[in-house]
C-alpha cells in the first residue's frame, strides 16, 4: 500500500512539521485561486472572501493512498459559512477558478449557518462530489455532522486539526479517522460509487471556502 503524506511533495522529503527551509524548485503545483503563500513549512490560504480557493499538487496516485496533514483555523467564519476538502485522484489541473477539478472525486467539510441550496445540512457537515470537469460537480453523499460540533469552540479552533484519510482507490472503500483518537484505531467508512472505480489520478487539489485556513505536515 503506498503512503501519501498528501503535503511532503510540497515541501520536502525529509521536512518535519517546523523545517523553514524549502526545496529548489518545488515539485509541480499552482496556486489557481485565492491567496496562497508559504510560511516556514506551513501552506496558508489568507483571503476569507475567496470562494473557490484552490492549490493543484502533481501527485501519482493509484489503488490504496493515505492522505495525512493537519489544517488550523486561520480567519474567517464570520458570515457564518466556510468550508475545505481535496480532490483527490485528479486527472487534470486547472490553473484558474473552478468549481470542479477535471475528473476527481472531492472530500468536503463545510459549515453553513444558512444553506441556499434545497435539501442541504444546516450547520456542520461533509460532502462527497463526483467531478465531472472544471464546471460541473455531482453530489455523491452528505453526512450530517452537528452532533460532533460541540466539540469546537472558539478557545481551541486554532489548534491544528490531524486529518488522516485512507482511499482504496480499487475498491471505493473510504474510512476517515478520528482526529480525537490518538491510536488512529477509530473511523468512519463509507463507499464510492462502483461506476468510479477503479480511480487514478495525478493531482489532488486542496480547497477552501470562505475562510482562511493553514496546512502542514504531521498529525
Amino acid at each position: 500500500m503506498k503512503r501519501l503524506l498528501i503535503f511532503l511533495a510540497l515541501i520536502c522529503a525529509a521536512a518535519t512539521l517546523f523545517a523553514q527551509a524549502l526545496p529548489d524548485p518545488l515539485p509541480e503545483h499552482q496556486f489557481a485561486a485565492g491567496s496562497w503563500t508559504f510560511i516556514g513549512s506551513r501552506l496558508y490560504q489568507t483571503d476569507v472572501k475567496a470562494g473557490l480557493a484552490k492549490a493543484n499538487v502533481r501527485i501519482p496516485q493509484s489503488g490504496p493512498m493515505i492522505y495525512e496533514f493537519n489544517v488550523r483555523y486561520e480567519d474567517g467564519l464570520q458570515d457564518g459559512h466556510g468550508g475545505f476538502g481535496i480532490h483527490i485522484y485528479g486527472d487534470s489541473a486547472f490553473n484558474g477558478k473552478s468549481w470542479g477539478a477535471g475528473k476527481s472525486i472531492l472530500l468536503w467539510l463545510n459549515y453553513d449557518e444558512n444553506p441556499v441550496t434545497p435539501g442541504f445540512t444546516k450547520g456542520f457537515s461533509a460532502q462527497v462530489y463526483r467531478s465531472t470537469s472544471n464546471s460541473t460537480m455531482d453530489l455523491i453523499s452528505s453526512f450530517d455532522l452537528n452532533q460532533y460540533l460541540p466539540l469546537i469552540t472558539w478557545d481551541d479552533i486554532t489548534n491544528p486539526v490531524p486529518v488522516r484519510i485512507w482511499v482504496n482507490g480499487d475498491t471505493g472503500e473510504v474510512r476517515v479517522y478520528d482526529p480525537t483518537d490518538p491510536e488512529w484505531l477509530n473511523y468512519w467508512y463509507f463507499y464510492l460509487d462502483k461506476k468510479d472505480i477503479p480511480l487514478n489520478g495525478n493531482w489532488v487539489s486542496i480547497r477552501t471556502n470562505s475562510a482562511s485556513l493553514s496546512f502542514g505536515l504531521g498529525l
